[in-house]
């Protein structure tokens, strides 16, 4: 039983291919994907075929489609124009320049582009006078009025988009300067400071000198005013250059430029053995009480006291 209805399947499945090959049918969908699920289809069943293409020259059915398309209307209503390009004047003889001859080379983009300039110049000059003869005007009169291709409002809304984007860019470039400012502004800032830096260990180094001895000069004190002097003084330094006064010599005499001070009154070898400044009279001498003491006869000082110098002065 089961051979048998194996054998009626397939010949069903025969049966029902060969009339849908003999019927040239397409199947649908839907009967494909049943064909599929009962397992009719099978691999190298349907075999693409390219069929060789034919090509059809019916020259009657064009000449008739040409007829049916071609106006018999003038050439004011066509305005069409086939000429060759102008003649080119650089060339020897204004030689007139062709495709067909290989004067001008496709690939080349200068010399194609030349010449659609020439055969549009030679296209412009043989139109106007057939414009002219037919009484068309080629250029327009002084009081000629065309209305505007575009709307009021939306010309208003171009309008406004320009001034945005032009406003965006502005304060693009601004935001921009502002970076670059403020880079340089950063830069001018360290600068400064860096300088006063250095000028305030200038100052401090001629404090500790002027504290030490080593000069006299305040000049330090005086800040940017010495550096406008500077220019104009520096002649008259180089001149007028002097030493230090008495009472900075005084003082570097008794106390020195610093460094070691103490036991600078100490005797020595020399300082001992030195009694040129030695007076017997002033040591041995006995003043009287009140008197100055090294005094001979104890007499006082005939200078006033202070009171009195200036009561004197007042009556002066």
């Amino acid at each position: 039983m089961t051979t048998d209805s194996r054998t009626m399947e397939s010949a069903e499945e025969e049966e029902m291919l060969g009339q849908e090959s003999d019927a040239n049918s397409e199947l649908s969908d839907g009967e494909l994907q049943e064909a599929f699920a009962k397992g009719w289809l099978k691999p190298g069943m349907n075999v693409l075929v390219d069929k060789p293409k034919q090509f059809v020259n019916n020259v009657e059915g064009l000449r008739h489609c040409l007829a049916d398309l071609r106006k018999d209307i003038p050439w004011v209503e066509r305005l069409d124009m086939t000429n060759p390009p102008a003649k080119d004047l650089s060339q020897p003889e204004g030689k007139i320049l062709s495709v067909k001859s290989g004067d001008v080379d496709a690939e080349d983009d200068f010399q194609r582009e030349m010449f659609f300039y020439r055969q549009a110049q030679a296209t412009v000059l043989d139109a106007l006078p057939l414009l002219r003869q037919h009484g068309i005007p080629t250029k327009r009169p002084s009081d000629y009025f065309a209305e505007m291709a575009k709307s009021d409002q939306q010309m208003q809304k171009i309008r406004k988009k320009l001034i945005s984007k032009q406003e965006i860019l502005e304060k693009s470039e601004k935001a921009k300067k502002l970076r670059e400012q403020r880079k340089f502004g950063k830069k001018v800032q360290v600068e400064v400071i860096q300088k006063r830096q250095k000028e305030k260990k200038a100052m401090m180094t001629a404090v500790k000198k002027y504290q030490k001895g080593m000069t006299d000069k305040l000049d330090f004190l005086e800040g940017d005013k010495k550096k406008g002097k500077e220019s104009t003084q520096a002649s008259n330094k180089a001149t007028n250059k002097k030493g230090p006064n008495a009472k900075r010599k005084y003082k570097d005499q008794r106390f020195g430029f610093g460094g070691k001070k103490s036991g600078k009154k100490w005797n020595t070898k020399e300082s001992h053995n030195d009694v040129s400044s030695f007076r017997a009279k002033v040591a041995n001498s006995k003043g009287s009480k009140g008197g100055k003491k090294g005094v001979k006869g104890g007499k006082q000082n005939k200078r006033p006291g202070k009171s009195t110098r200036k009561k004197i002065k007042s009556r002066s």
